[in-house]
């Protein structure tokens, strides 16, 4: 306590000179940017460290960049590695030692090797690949085919980029007339927030064509003239014009390849670089460099249409005029053949109608032939049949005769029997008259008349 005590600042100078001569050498540093701003001119970074196995920071700097060295550093590392600066970037950083009394320790850059930034990018690039085609979706969109009406599109852009305003004019003002639909679904097509902006943007796309088809079956079910089916789409354009071509980091996110990749609908991409492909770019449907690009390939796709259509239109005209001449042809010759091929045939009708006459003739004659042999034959047959017939039924009737002569009741009158009748019946029972019945006895000869007198 007896030693006089030193002031801030003072023991900040001293560890100043402190530095300044024992660290007096520039050091090129691996380092992790986990924020990156600029200010009046001059660059502020922070640096981290993370541990390979769990991620955990195990170091922190702060690093800044005056002005003078960042407006040569920066564009030559963005020319280099076609990006900004900006945070979750590994770089290779030359700086020196600086503390300072007021605001403490920085390092101070003076270089960024690009080539050490463009050996990760590769990388994570290639790491991101091989994942994407482990997973089978790498080439999914390729798989897809542009319908052949392609008309309805979903554009995902800045709602203020000049791209997308070229875009429009480019598919409004085609030179044949053509009618396309857009519908645009707002993004940011740079800075940090590009990845999720898309994904968002897809997402919506996506619930409107699920709503869509969920509108249109009830429509089936339930139709009214009413009802308006939201725009289901034939294709999705990702456009950005007018952006810094040096601000590519977030095309190249895993999240965004997978959803896009995953994505039912053709995925056009135009997003205004001549540099290397993006991971956005690798896994679309199509990739082209600008949005009119894009737009001219719409156009151009519906062409080949038209000139498909018109093709087949004038093929299908030429084969039915080819078609309709030989038949022509062929009519106007069985026109001149039929005449002769009438009489031809007449004749051969003719002459087989003849032969059918005469077999007919023959046949008839022959039948009629038979018939009467058979009708004779019948009637002889018939005659014999009646014969016997008659002389049968002769003798049964002489043998009733007889019969019928033996039980004549003259024959028993003239036995000495008699036969009394009352009311014209036969009396067989005495019990039957009453007193006063007049009853009427035949005898052989003659018939007597009496009247019941009871005892």
């Amino acid at each position: 306590m007896s030693e006089k005590a030193l002031t801030l600042y003072e023991l900040n100078g001293l560890l100043r000179e402190v530095i300044e001569s024992e660290m007096s050498h520039e050091y090129w540093v691996e380092a992790e940017l986990s924020e990156c701003r600029e200010s009046r001119g001059h660059c502020y970074m922070e640096l981290v460290q993370k541990d390979e196995r769990n991620a955990t920071p195990i170091a922190k700097a702060s690093a800044k960049c005056w002005a003078s060295k960042w407006m040569m550093i920066r564009p030559y590392f963005e020319r280099t590695t076609g990006q900004q600066l900006h945070a979750g970037m590994k770089v290779m950083l030359k700086v020196y030692a600086q503390f300072h009394e007021a605001y403490g320790f920085s390092w101070i850059v003076t270089d960024i090797d690009p080539t050490y930034t463009l050996g990760d990018m590769a990388r994570k690039r290639q790491e991101i690949i091989r994942q994407l085609k482990e997973e089978g979706v790498f080439d999914l969109q390729k798989e897809l085919a542009l319908p052949l009406f392609c008309q309805h599109i979903a554009v995902i852009s800045s709602q203020t980029a000049a791209g997308y305003g070229d875009f429009c004019n480019q598919l409004a003002d085609n030179p044949y007339g053509f009618q396309f639909r857009t519908q645009l679904f707002p993004a940011i097509m740079q800075g940090e927030g590009v990845e999720q902006s898309i994904i968002n943007a897809l997402e919506k796309i996506w619930l409107l064509m699920d709503d869509g088809k969920t509108s249109q079956q009830n429509t089936i079910l339930h139709p009214s003239p009413s009802i308006h089916h939201p725009t289901l789409f034939d294709c999705i354009v990702i456009i950005r014009g007018g952006g810094a071509t040096s601000d590519m980091s977030g095309f190249d996110t895993l999240a965004l390849a997978e959803n896009v990749a995953n994505f039912p609908l053709p995925i056009i991409t135009g997003i205004g670089h001549d540099r290397d492909e993006s991971i956005l770019d690798m896994v679309s449907h199509t990739r082209v460099k600008t949005p009119t690009a894009a737009a001219s390939l719409l156009i151009d796709h519906l062409k080949q249409v038209l000139d498909t259509v018109n093709d087949a239109q004038e093929s299908l005209t030429r084969y039915a005029q080819q078609k309709l001449s030989t038949l022509s042809s062929q009519l106007s010759a069985i026109a001149v053949a039929l005449p002769r091929l009438y009489s031809i045939v007449k004749t051969k009708h003719e002459a087989r109608l003849g032969s059918l006459y005469q077999r007919i003739l023959s046949k008839i004659l022959q039948r009629t032939v038979t018939s009467q042999a058979e009708i004779r034959n019948l009637e002889q047959e018939l005659l014999t049949s009646l014969q016997r017939r008659l002389t049968s039924e002769h003798h049964r009737m002489e043998i009733m005769e007889e019969k019928i002569h033996s039980l004549d009741p003259t024959l028993l009158l003239l036995r000495g029997y008699s036969i009394t009748r009352h009311n014209g019946k036969a009396i067989k029972d005495a019990a039957s008259l009453t007193e006063g019945d007049e009853i009427e006895t035949r005898l052989s000869n003659g018939t007597i008349h009496s009247k019941v007198i009871t005892s």
